[in-house]
């Protein structure tokens, strides 16, 4: 039974020392019994409080890590349902399945495709997390050759998709000290299984037909000693599989129901590339752990990635790049000086465009702590202060440019009259939108 914060308070150290950032011990109880804090955030509490309140203190949702090295996958140890309560702090992990029945080299194939699965934006690399091999010969020296080819191609940790331990153990072989996620185990498997996972030091997956059997199937491996557990859901019954993501998340985070309390896996893949990435986008955002997807397209996984990208981008912490002068192609001293804001997405979008134009230009960063154009005009954060103090900066721009022409984004032209007068620069007015600078860049006198 979880402890309340009055229980909670009498382990503490009660020095109210306001290092764990809250002002009173009884404070940052409170926040520990939520699940909101971690206990570890306290500096100062006893091993004895440490032993009394480690059921306290463990997230609902329990930390699982995929893999080994630079490239393993944690997931769950969330803490909150809804993103704008906190921030989701462990993205989703995208696996890329491939069947045992593909020969050598296909197989060899697949895994290069997977590993060039890795895309460049807003200044972040995004990119295939996980392989799931899927044992559809039903041979278990197959499936083990077939982990092996894509583990010297992929370089990527792997889920062993079969549902049958014998299968499974010759390719665990492959991975020794690799981490991967085995499964899926069931009732009539599960001892097989956990005695498996414990041997390798895997991460064993569990399925059943209802949530009720799924808890009471975690329940039983805990008890045989598996600790990493994460639970698979079919995808192909896409509201089923909502529904149950849902009721799981609330159990674990509303009620500390334990049983549900470990990060789930959502099998979408399916012959059509629209209904899977359709089907695994909502997976991402309710609630999985871990997708798993048959397609390689880049198109429809850069658009997943995308959307995990930009559902685990803390809120409150825009992405940002420096600010400064950035030169866009062999940008001289001739060459035009653009405006923009440190919000990442606006500053690609604009450097992207300038690129294709094909024009050199030099682009000046402002700071406006990362919002957009509009966002920080109206916020006071993007004025024509903070532009001339840059404009004027003999390390900066002034020292690359032989002229004094700047150009001001088409939605804050409301500021180039102050800008001309505080700078003395030429100031001209660009377009509204991005999409329109290549065409203005041209149509500028040489």
């Amino acid at each position: 039974m979880a402890l309340t914060a009055l229980e909670i308070y009498k382990f503490l150290p009660k020095t109210n020392c306001k290092e764990c950032k809250f002002p009173t011990c009884l404070a940052f109880a409170m926040a520990l019994a939520q699940k909101k804090v971690a206990l570890a955030d306290c500096p100062y509490v006893s091993e004895e409080g440490k032993a009394a309140l480690e059921g306290a203190s463990a997230p609902p949702i329990r930390l699982v890590t995929i893999g080994a090295g630079e490239r393993k996958l944690e997931i769950g140890n969330e803490t909150v349902l809804f993103r704008h309560e906190q921030t989701f702090h462990h993205p989703c992990g995208v696996a890329l399945e491939v069947a045992d029945t593909l020969d050598e080299a296909a197989l060899r194939k697949a895994g290069e495709e997977i590993k060039a699965l890795s895309f460049e934006r807003v200044g972040m690399t995004i990119a295939a997390n996980l392989v799931a091999v899927r044992a559809e010969s039903g041979d278990a020296g197959r499936f083990a050759a077939a982990v092996k080819a894509l583990k010297e191609t992929a370089g990527l940790p792997f889920v062993l998709l079969a549902d049958r331990p014998e299968i499974v153990e010759p390719a665990l072989a492959q991975l020794a000290g690799g981490r991967p996620l085995v499964g899926t185990a069931g009732a009539a498997n599960l001892e097989a299984f956990a005695a498996l996972a414990k041997k390798h030091g895997a991460a064993l997956g569990l399925a059943a037909g209802s949530l009720e059997e799924l808890a009471n199937l975690a329940a039983k491996a805990a008890g045989l000693g598996v600790a990493d557990l994460v639970l698979c859901f079919d995808g192909s019954r896409p509201a089923r599989a909502l529904a149950d993501l849902t009721v799981m998340r609330r159990a674990a985070l509303k009620k500390s129901f334990r049983p549900l309390g470990h990060p789930a896996l959502v099998l979408a893949a399916s012959d059509d590339p629209l209904a899977e990435a359709a089907l695994a986008a909502t997976a991402i955002a309710k609630y999985a752990g871990i997708v798993v997807v048959r397609g390689r397209g880049r198109a429809e996984i850069l658009a997943l990635l995308t959307a995990r990208q930009n559902l685990y981008t803390d809120p409150q912490k825009p992405i940002q790049v420096k600010p400064g002068v950035y030169a866009i192609g062999e940008a001289t001293g001739s060459s035009p000086v653009l405006v923009t804001t440190n919000f990442s997405l606006t500053y690609y979008n604009v450097a992207g465009d300038v690129e294709s134009s094909r024009v050199p230009a030099w682009i000046l960063v402002v700071d406006t702590e990362g919002t957009s154009v509009l966002t920080s005009f109206a916020s006071d954060k993007l004025n024509a202060d903070k532009v001339t103090s840059m404009l004027k900066d003999p390390a900066g721009i002034a020292g690359k440019v032989t002229h004094k022409r700047v150009i001001l984004p088409g939605l804050v032209a409301a500021m180039s009259a102050k800008l001309k007068d505080a700078s003395g620069w030429d100031v001209l007015v660009g377009p509204r939108e991005s999409s329109g600078i290549p065409k203005f860049l041209k149509s500028l006198p040489a």
